[in-house]
């Protein structure tokens, strides 16, 4: 796991000016340039993009890490544009060739199409809601972790890529909760999520 592609997700939209996404990839390549371990590529969902360098690199990760809030339940309207642009360029060119079903038996293999096997990718996200929104009975979540909930969708998008997950990382209360005390909880727990990750991934 030496090539690692980062994507920030977020963006300046009403109130939200980004700023922690943008802290958060700053903790990951912190941790990663710890040693000359690890070559590291960014992209800013909010940046000028090149549909053929952003396929080229997921095609060159061994491991795809990305940062993104929640915005009512989904991802940022930019970071979708993003995944929808970048993936359809991706089509036969890197990033998946087909569903995978074949019109002999077109009810199997759906999702079996990817071309990014091999690779792995690790989501963190960012809420306003608290964790216990997740797993309190009668809370507003129903007791569905983010992975299981909100973000399934998320996951089964990468799958249909071919891609593996590692274990997601997620902060929450970072609006009301955001004080100096808990950012430095927050990063705290994050480095150790990143140490137990890589300390598990192949070489």
């Amino acid at each position: 796991m030496k090539k690692i592609f980062i994507i920030n997700g977020g963006q300046k939209f009403a109130h939200s000016g980004g700023k922690f996404n943008q802290t958060v990839q700053d903790w990951t390549i912190e941790f990663l340039s710890q040693n000359n371990k690890y070559e590291i590529k960014t992209t800013h969902v909010e940046d000028d993009i090149n549909l053929r360098e952003e396929v080229e690199k997921f095609v060159w990760a061994d491991l795809i890490i990305y940062h993104t809030p929640v915005w009512w339940f989904h991802i940022p309207n930019l970071f979708k544009k993003y995944i929808d642009d970048v993936f359809t360029e991706g089509h036969e060119n890197g990033i998946y060739k087909s569903d995978g079903r074949s019109r002999v038996n077109p009810d199997l293999n759906y999702g079996t199409g990817g071309l990014l096997h091999g690779r792995k990718y690790m989501l963190t996200t960012s809420w306003n809601a608290p964790k216990t929104a997740f797993t309190l009975p009668g809370e507003f979540f129903d007791e569905t972790s983010v992975d299981d909930g909100v973000m399934f969708g998320f996951h089964k998008m990468n799958k249909f890529t071919g891609m593996e997950p590692v274990n997601s990382f997620h902060f929450h209360d970072v609006e009301k909760g955001a004080t100096t005390e808990n950012i430095a909880i927050f990063k705290h727990d994050y480095t150790n999520h990143l140490e137990e990750t890589f300390k598990n991934l192949q070489p």
